[in-house]
């Protein structure tokens, strides 16, 4: 069996390097957007690494159609900028070239989709039942062990949250290396995410190398099981608001054809192609476009087996899957940006602020470059109404006028009212299970 996979492996390199990927990036055939064709020899998690590639950059994909039936892909892409412009940054233009094109060819085929590896950092990762306070509480006592944060994601739904954290050593500013340490983090945070209730499960593990970060929250919520409807939920979205996804089998060519209508957003494709990549679906054919506010994106797919969808169970599951891809990174609520000196426990003492104020954070973006914290927070009433506008001002006179903008809809914001229900961060409470998973990642060059 392992000879086989040899040859097979070899095989493979050797169609690669007869066939190295081809990039052309056309700037003059459409009026409004940047294309990108791709061309390279086909293998399962092609899509997703093309798509990363090009999320990554901030780039948006207006218009997609894919093709990788048999052994060759075909893909192209129209992209803008953040601002509805053509891509005509020549360092931009040259990255995507030596990420997607022949230089690539080898060193792609050698490594998982999404990985990367660091010997700047430690890398914490937690999953489990979202409660009162638990950004505000992991915080402090990232401080207490004198962890920096220097970046990290969090994300909340469907009455569960997931959340991966790059961490320094307060002194050094390195990765955290110490055996003792790390185990002392993993305990500390282990009993904090499991609360009050001790029979919890947790799980801790320690690993060399860091999945791309919006992928690892993808699989850790996946994993979870944040897909199933609880019934109970205040994170999920109405129907009116919830994703339209249609599964059905064509049968006279072997394909299931998943279409998707909802409202368009940055970074779409990506989440939606991850999660068809994790689920262990091939997609051979796809077509993508925009109309308005308003997203299509439809695409021919058959597991890894080879078979199109064979339940009603299976098709049950792809469709909830692929909704719940979709609502973790819609963010409802006023969106905050905190733009600042970075400093430790710069985190901790902003989300400390929020939780006094009894606002809830729906989802976190922390980032630090150059000395220079930027940290996004989609924040909301937790009794569901819009952000109380007294509130939002009395925080930003505590942390800076000029530190902390308010970047949503100012119809997100309210009067207070004379009275109003206990609120929580990170959605209040839940009578979901208590599953409670995490994991340590320290990362390594």
């Amino acid at each position: 069996m392992s000879f086989s996979h040899d040859i097979d492996d070899e095989y493979e390199k050797l169609i690669r390097r007869m066939n190295p990927p081809r990039v052309v990036i056309d700037n003059e055939t459409c009026k409004n957007a940047t294309v990108i064709r791709v061309d390279s020899a086909n293998k399962h998690g092609i899509l997703l690494e093309v798509v990363q590639i090009l999320t990554d950059l901030n780039l948006i994909i207006i218009k997609a159609y894919i093709s990788s039936d048999g052994n060759w892909f075909m893909d192209v892409f129209n992209v803008t900028d953040q601002d509805g412009n053509k891509i005509l940054d020549e360092g931009i233009l040259d990255y995507i070239r030596k990420s997607l094109g022949p230089e690539s060819c080898f060193t792609s085929s050698m490594r998982s989709v999404g990985v990367k590896q660091s010997m700047d950092h430690t890398a914490i990762e937690l999953t489990g039942s979202d409660r009162p306070g638990l950004l505000s509480e992991v915080s402090a006592v990232l401080r207490h062990l004198k962890c920096n944060v220097v970046s990290g994601e969090v994300w909340t739904h469907n009455t569960r949250a997931a959340a991966v954290m790059q961490v320094t050593d307060e002194e050094t500013g390195t990765a955290i290396t110490d055996p003792e340490r790390l185990s002392r983090i993993k305990s500390l945070l282990c009993n904090l995410l499991k609360g009050s209730n001790k029979s919890s499960l947790a799980k801790t593990a320690v690993s060399n190398s860091v999945t791309h970060t919006e992928r690892r929250l993808h699989q850790m919520m996946f994993a979870d099981r944040d897909y199933e409807r609880t019934g109970t939920s205040g994170d999920v979205l109405d129907d009116r608001q919830r994703p339209n996804v249609d599964v059905v089998n064509w049968y006279d060519k072997d394909y299931s054809v998943v279409t998707i209508r909802c409202k368009d957003r940055p970074k779409l494709l990506f989440d939606t192609v991850c999660t068809l990549t994790d689920m262990d679906y091939v997609v051979f054919h796809a077509n993508i476009g925009t109309e308005g506010p308003d997203s299509y994106q439809e695409y021919y797919i058959r597991h890894v087996d080879g078979y199109p969808v064979k339940s009603e169970a299976e098709r049950q599951r792809v469709t909830q899957c692929l909704e719940a891809a979709i609502e973790r990174r819609v963010s409802e609520g006023l969106k905050l940006e905190l733009c600042t000196t970075d400093r430790v426990g710069l985190l901790s003492d902003v989300t400390r602020i929020f939780r006094e104020n009894s606002l809830t954070v729906t989802r976190a973006e922390v980032t630090t470059k150059a000395g220079k914290a930027v940290n996004t927070f989609y924040v909301r009433d937790a009794s569901g109404y819009p952000v109380d506008a007294k509130t939002i001002d009395s925080i930003r006179q505590v942390i800076g006028q000029t530190i902390l903008k308010v970047k949503g809809n100012p119809e997100d914001l309210r009067s207070a009212p004379q009275e109003s229900p206990t609120r929580f961060l990170l959605s209040g409470l839940f009578k979901s299970k208590s599953f409670v998973n995490f994991s340590l990642v320290r990362s390594y060059s």
